[in-house]
């Protein structure tokens, strides 16, 4: 039984692990077709080497479709796949979570508490 809870959550935790990919999902949902210099304007501090990297996870788990346009200047769209769609419940559930463990924390530390791994360490 634990195997296959393990590779269940393993798969999961393996298509959405990382900061970013959450993240990067968030904004294609909400805008339905960005580009990619879109998502660099709405993500400032991911790098182009890791939006790529982590765009091309997605199109590979078929959780984002990339659209090429045959252009120059190369045009490049991401759009949420209908199977990607699938994640808007779990995503949605994360987004609530999350907004309830910060407002949890601010309850412990205080108003002035600011999230951050460092302050976990201490």
């Amino acid at each position: 039984m634990a195997d296959n809870c393990n590779g269940g959550i393993e798969t999961a935790l393996d298509i959405l692990i990382g900061k970013w990919k959450p993240v990067i999902l968030f904004h294609i949902i909400e805008n339905d077709v960005l580009r990619f210099s879109e998502l660099q304007r709405l993500i400032p501090e991911i790098t182009k080497k890791m939006l790529t990297s982590q765009l091309r996870e997605l199109e590979y788990h078929d959780i984002v479709h990339r659209k090429v346009y045959p252009q120059v200047p190369p045009k490049v769209e991401y759009s949420i796949t209908e199977y990607g769609k699938s994640l808007l419940p779990l995503l949605s559930t994360m987004h609530k979570w999350g907004l309830s463990h910060l407002q949890h924390l601010h309850e412990l530390y205080g108003e002035n508490y600011q999230y951050k791994e460092k302050n976990i360490r201490q």
